[in-house]
């Protein structure tokens, strides 16, 4: 250790004896502001509890509306929504999808009605709407690129003018960035944002969205890898989100989060735009199905999950804990 008395020189602990110089010196900072929320909202008028999901609930319409005054009281910016569409109108071509009373258009309204400084993420993808579970049309077996894009982008289209701020893509379905923005454009909806899912992956922790939304059942033993990306691949994910990027994109997503915090790193390193990441349904269930048993503690690991996402390069995070941490940081 050597004899000199003013061994070490270098003390790198003081800068963490004190709370006022952790908070000096930190490096990364989660606020409210860094938060989206994602909302189910079914047809029914109670809500209903997701087993899979503890402490989220499906929500009405009217429930909605309520979720939304709460997000927008914490400070968190946007809310992200998904519709629980009833199986009787689900069908092979999705046709509901673009029906302008559909429940995600009803829920959106409904919201926007409210004139909430709060974004309105809308999610674009079949899977809510087709009998067979898939994000696009099926032929023969095989989920069909581009006739799949003229469904996608008249779905777009309905959200739009129902009052959706941002369009979010979700289905990685080729090429459907550039024309849902000409459809957008088209009709008069230059403004909308397009957040793309531009690295989402074909992951085992999205079992519980599925149950939420309740395409487990449509889906059955079938899966998505023909067009969501091999969790084995990075470099694939740069040139997903270039090509979004080329073809309109306002923000990129990478999905999921916490075992894809590289795939997030090199995204925001490689192209310096707006990048989201989403903290999925499995994610959220595992951390507080240990915290229910007394493992973790519940609060803290997933505030410091959510900082790992800012410390990645993250500039938004979609997570079901939203509500609850927004509400942790303003203690």
């Amino acid at each position: 250790m050597g004899s000199s008395a003013h061994y070490p020189a270098l003390r790198h602990r003081r800068k963490r004896r004190w709370g006022w110089i952790r908070e000096m010196v930190a490096e990364h900072r989660l606020s409210a502001a860094d938060l989206i929320y994602p909302i189910f909202v079914h047809g029914g008028s109670d809500a209903e509890p997701i087993p899979s999901m503890p402490g989220i609930e499906r929500v009405s319409v009217e429930g909605a509306k309520e979720v939304a005054k709460r997000a927008a009281d914490l400070g968190i910016p946007a809310l992200a929504i998904f519709p629980v569409v009833d199986s009787e109108l689900k069908t092979d071509a999705a046709e509901e999808a673009w029906n302008p009373d559909n429940l995600m258009c009803r829920a959106t309204r409904a919201i926007d009605g409210l004139g909430l400084d709060l974004g309105l993420v809308c999610d674009v993808a079949l899977d809510p709407y087709t009998s067979h579970g898939q994000d696009g049309l099926v032929r023969d077996g095989y989920v069909v690129n581009d006739e799949t894009l003229e469904a996608l982008s008249k779905q777009a289209v309905n959200q739009a003018r129902s009052g959706a701020s941002v369009i979010a893509p979700s289905d990685m379905m080729d090429g459907r960035i550039g024309v849902i923005r000409q459809a957008l454009d088209t009709e008069g909806f230059q403004d909308v944002l397009l957040l793309s899912y531009a690295a989402k992956y074909a992951s085992a922790f999205y079992g519980p969205f599925r149950d939420a939304v309740g395409s487990k059942g449509s889906l059955g033993k079938g899966d998505k890898r023909t067009y969501q990306m091999d969790p084995r691949n990075t470099d694939e994910a740069l040139r997903e989100v270039a090509s979004d990027l080329d073809e309109g994109a306002d923000m990129v997503m990478v999905k999921p989060g916490m075992p894809y915090l590289d795939i997030v790193r090199r995204v925001k390193e490689t192209f310096q735009v707006p990048t989201a990441v989403y903290q999925v349904s499995g994610e959220y269930a595992m951390l507080h199905a240990a915290a229910q048993n007394g493992w973790l503690d519940g609060n803290a690991v997933m505030m410091e999950s959510l900082l790992a996402f800012k410390r990645a390069g993250a500039d938004a995070i979609l997570s079901y804990a939203s509500l609850e941490m927004a509400q942790a940081l303003r203690i």
